[in-house]
């Protein structure tokens, strides 16, 4: 049933937003140079490795001059990624994700190899799911990267506070889960995408 939920509202998402994605696409080639995309490897159920689609925020290749971590008022954001990634925009050509079935709606959020590598016990119960768009880790650090600015050390206080804490919140979903909670958090989601 989750599947048929994600293959349906994918695919119809995708069409009922073509012209929003379209102008979107137009404004990133409009305003910086590089791809419209941003594919980064992310691991999902069972372990498999894939490519997370956005929309590019930042200088091409910023992965080669920063590491994982967004923090604050990074300097690789292109003025058009400060609106996307405070809107939520950037994270809609994830529906490509949900429609091939890399992901899903809603699930714990995909995390990178390397702090997977940190945690793989509680990501071993973790990706029994499909990771998804969104979930309630995605909802609490909506502006994480505001606050890894705050910290000492960015990664250490991921590593250490924010990580151990989305951990939590994805087994609680893992224990919650169900279709109606899915469609709360769809709609929390787009809620806040407004503000």
């Amino acid at each position: 049933m989750k599947r048929t939920f994600d293959l349906v509202g994918a695919l119809v998402g995708l069409i009922v937003l073509s012209p929003l994605l379209v102008l979107i696409a137009l404004l990133i080639k409009l305003t910086s140079p590089g791809p419209v995309l941003y594919r980064q490897e992310r691991v999902g159920r069972g372990f498999r490795r894939f490519k997370i689609c956005k929309f590019r925020t930042m200088v091409p290749h910023a992965d080669r001059v920063g590491g994982p971590l967004t923090v604050g008022q990074d300097r690789r954001i292109t003025r058009i990624g400060w609106w996307l990634r405070r809107t939520k925009l950037d994270e809609l050509p994830q529906l490509l994700n949900v429609l091939i079935g890399d992901m899903s709606f809603v699930g714990p959020r995909p995390e990178v190899p390397k702090y997977v590598d940190m945690f793989r016990e509680d990501y071993r119960e973790l990706l029994t799911l499909r990771p998804g768009i969104t979930d309630l880790a995605s909802l609490k650090y909506r502006h994480e990267s505001e606050l890894l600015q705050q910290a000492a050390d960015p990664e250490l206080a991921y590593v250490q506070q924010i990580l151990p804490d989305k951990i939590r919140l994805g087994k609680e979903y893992l224990q919650r889960q169900s279709l109606l909670l899915d469609l709360t958090l769809i709609a929390k989601t787009v809620l806040r995408m407004a503000y």
